[in-house]
């Protein structure tokens, strides 16, 4: 039969219509595959069952099938931040307090407010404070608007979160927008605090970009992917960050329930 087909790809080849050299690969592989099904009905699955394998390997886990052979055609990918290209560890780097507040004041009450809370960036201000021997207090009443903040309605009330959030629960935040803005400008997330009604500081908490982001970032671009990052972070830290990778589209302060359209921030 492979003799049968190589004749057949000659006889095309040299007497053939034009493109005669693919009217003759055509006519060889028909060939092959009428006298073989079962090696090419094999030959599929296993080679799909490989590349799957070697996926999950290197951490890539693919859903099915279908899903290897659309990766082809996909030409955008959008990537969440904070742990994708980031190792996913915020640390608090810089504690700026307003005036009549300290620095230690200011970690107490944002760690005592936080440690009810399961966000990362929570987590890392009461990890500061265990650093710090820092005594935390217990809280009882809490509440946390998913993807916004946190806020301890007792007394003195205390709300932490982003500039939007703050400004929702009636805190003047204008004192304290400089500031924030200098850490956002450095790649940091600032974490406003509030209380009673008060701007009382800004918590600067940094995510190291992962040594190997740089380079997949690159690779990708490089097979004429575009690389979206999407995240819940500032504008202005979202793009600091993004500069510093290469990619030009972003998606910034999204929240959960958000979906649809929204305006990227272009470079």
């Amino acid at each position: 039969m492979i003799a049968v087909a190589v004749l057949t790809f000659a006889v095309w080849a040299f007497v053939g219509p034009e493109p005669r050299f693919a009217y003759a690969l055509i006519a060889a592989v028909a060939v092959l595959i009428i006298a073989c099904p079962c090696a090419l009905g094999l030959a599929t699955p296993m080679s799909i069952m490989v590349g799957v394998g070697r996926g999950a390997g290197l951490g890539v886990l693919i859903k099915n099938a279908e899903a290897l052979e659309r990766m082809e055609k996909v030409d955008t990918l959008v990537v969440d931040k904070t742990g994708t290209l980031t190792q996913g560890r915020p640390s608090l780097t810089h504690t700026a307090p307003s005036d009549g507040f300290d620095t230690t004041e200011l970690v107490q009450l944002a760690a005592a407010v936080e440690r009810a809370s399961e966000h990362p960036l929570g987590e890392a201000i009461v990890a500061a404070a265990h650093d710090q021997n820092l005594e935390i207090a217990d809280v009882s009443d809490f509440e946390a608007p998913t993807g916004r903040g946190e806020r301890y309605r007792a007394r003195p009330p205390v709300v932490i979160g982003g500039a939007t959030f703050l400004q929702s629960q009636d805190v003047d935040t204008s004192g304290v927008h400089d500031q924030a803005e200098e850490y956002r400008a450095q790649g940091a997330t600032a974490i406003l605090i509030g209380v009673d009604g008060v701007a009382a500081g800004v918590f600067a908490i940094a995510d190291a970009i992962k040594d190997t982001t740089k380079d997949a970032v690159k690779a990708l671009r490089a097979e004429g992917i575009e690389v979206i990052m999407l995240t819940g972070d500032n504008k202005t830290t979202a793009r600091a960050v993004a500069d510093q990778l290469g990619i030009d589209q972003v998606e910034a302060e999204v929240l959960p329930e958000h979906s649809g359209h929204r305006e990227p921030v272009a470079r």
